[in-house]
């Protein structure tokens, strides 16, 4: 089985970590190795170097080559220019499916965490070996969810089909991305949905074709593309030809207009977090919600909810008589904000495009 992890996300809500030239998926927010790097260093040895690709911007091309230095230069899939996930996932599946159209191919993303490796490393097992048996479908692993989130989309669980190994697998009845904090609500009491985490396991040539049937337009790009894949000129070629379609994200592309018999679901509780928020990293470290989570040189007194981040040696970050704060020391900036209005400074920091300010993004 293959892997292909994305990473061309630009990780705005992570700012001032997060910055367009060095996003937050090659950043140290988690111990001492970046996101990616603990997406690929979590499915080895189960996976070898070689079989694990990464998809990400032509721009973070030296970052992402330095921080992987074991993962094959041929297992890079640079995008020249950022069209949303659907256009990338397309020129990945083609790839592989050119080499093996029933290649098993894990998607997942690089600015996760998983806590339960172990657990997870058995489902993209199981998963594997349903696509091995049945190339035309797909599983996708879901995560039980911890509280009505309104901020990660959601798959809704269906009739228990079987169980192997101690795990679950249960008919797919469709998605639901971002629902209102109503609709969260009735979902994570009724106990039939799951986070969409992104994360499914297919065959290549599966997936491949889908885009032939619902995105055309995408599929005849791609085919295009790679008439001249392996040749000297592709590089130029694919710079030339990969901007010539539509933005959009392969949920609406594709997974939404999914055939239902098509799919399957398995969900557990890995331990996944989205750690694309500081608000949403201090929910996936914190033991209890008062606790809070720091880093650095930090030195704190009646501070109770609050996630303090330094990454300035030179300097101690002192907080006193604080609750529920978010406070971020780089070296040219300091973001010193509540948890609950993060999205303000989100809009913020979009308006820096040609303004002064503009470096800091």
């Amino acid at each position: 089985m293959k892997a292909v992890i994305f990473a061309g996300g630009s990780g705005i809500r992570l700012w001032p970590l997060s910055r367009r030239k060095s996003p937050k998926q090659f950043e140290k927010i988690i111990g001492d190795q970046s996101t990616i790097q603990l997406a690929v260093e979590r499915l080895i040895p189960d996976f070898k170097y070689s079989d694990i690709y990464i998809s990400t911007n032509i721009l973070y091309a030296d970052i992402v080559k330095k921080q992987l230095p074991k993962i094959p230069i041929s297992n890079f899939l640079f995008e020249p220019e950022k069209k949303d996930i659907a256009p990338a996932i397309a020129l990945a599946m083609g790839i592989i499916a050119k080499l093996n159209p029933n290649e098993q191919v894990a998607i997942l993303w690089s600015d996760h965490l998983v806590k339960q490796v172990s657990l997870f490393k058995k489902i993209l097992e199981l998963a594997g070996s349903e696509i091995e048996k049945n190339p035309n479908k797909i599983v996708f692993i879901a995560n039980k969810p911890r509280f009505p989130s309104t901020n990660l989309g959601y798959i809704h669980i269906g009739k228990q089909i079987k169980k192997e190994k101690n795990i679950n697998i249960y008919k797919f009845e469709g998605l639901k991305y971002k629902p209102n904090e109503e609709t969260a609500i009735k979902f994570f009491q009724s106990k039939k949905y799951g986070w969409n985490l992104g994360y499914f396991v297919s065959s290549a040539g599966f997936i491949y074709k889908y885009f032939k049937r619902l995105a055309p337009d995408i599929y005849n790009n791609t085919e295009n593309i790679l008439k001249e894949y392996g040749k000297e000129n592709y590089q130029l070629f694919l710079k030339e030809n990969y901007g010539k379609v539509e933005s959009i994200n392969f949920d609406n592309a594709i997974l939404e207009n999914l055939d239902k018999n098509d799919a399957s679901v398995i969900i557990e509780d890995i331990g996944w977090s989205d750690v694309g928020s500081w608000e949403a990293l201090k929910e996936a470290l914190q033991l209890k919600n008062e606790e809070n989570v720091t880093s650095g040189k930090v030195y704190l007194e009646n501070v109770q909810d609050s996630l303090i981040y330094n990454y300035d040696e030179n300097k101690m970050i002192v907080g006193v008589d604080l609750s529920e704060f978010i406070i971020i020391n780089t070296q040219d900036a300091i973001l010193i904000t509540k948890k609950n209005s993060m999205g303000k400074v989100k809009k913020i920091i979009e308006n820096f495009p040609g303004t002064e300010n503009e470096n800091l993004i």
